[in-house]
């Protein structure tokens, strides 16, 4: 039998483009400044939710990754992910388009090839096992470009 989990945020809004608020989450306690961006109009000085939306795609793949390198006894040190969000503006329609995904992953020193070869073959696959890639694919196009270093 499926388990349903839940997630709740709350947001405060005062105002329109130039309005400021928040946003906070119920089970972390997380809460975090929002605000419309500049390239919208609006004043920036908190979190978007392009810039949100962007975040939890890099974070999920990040853990996601990481729990796979763990259950595979992956000799991986750390992991450092940038993303990308593309949101394409025609007239007033804003869509979110694409989002890439560029994790540096370093490895143990003494790594042999063929564990490099599965962690870039996990690293590429990672985004398959994340809850919010999963939730935007076929309308948002995901590329993930590992870069494996040692160290």
């Amino acid at each position: 039998m499926a388990q349903t989990h839940e997630y709740v945020a709350n947001v405060n809004w005062q105002g329109g483009k130039d309005g400021k608020g928040d946003l906070s989450f119920a089970a972390s306690g997380v809460r975090n400044p929002i605000a419309v961006p500049p390239e919208f109009q609006g004043p920036g000085g908190g979190a978007s939710p392009e810039e949100l939306l962007t975040g939890a795609i890099a974070a999920c793949y990040t853990m996601t990754f990481g729990i796979i390198a763990q259950n595979r006894k992956l000799p991986v040190k750390d992991i450092k992910t940038v993303a990308t969000g593309e949101v394409e503006q025609n007239g007033a329609q804003f869509t979110y388009t694409a989002v890439t995904i560029r994790p540096t992953i370093t490895v143990e020193s003494e790594t042999g090839e063929d564990q490099l070869k599965m962690v870039d073959d996990m690293a590429h696959k990672a985004d398959l096992y994340c809850i919010i890639t999963n939730a935007v694919r076929g309308k948002v196009n995901i590329t993930v470009e590992p870069n494996i270093v040692k160290g």
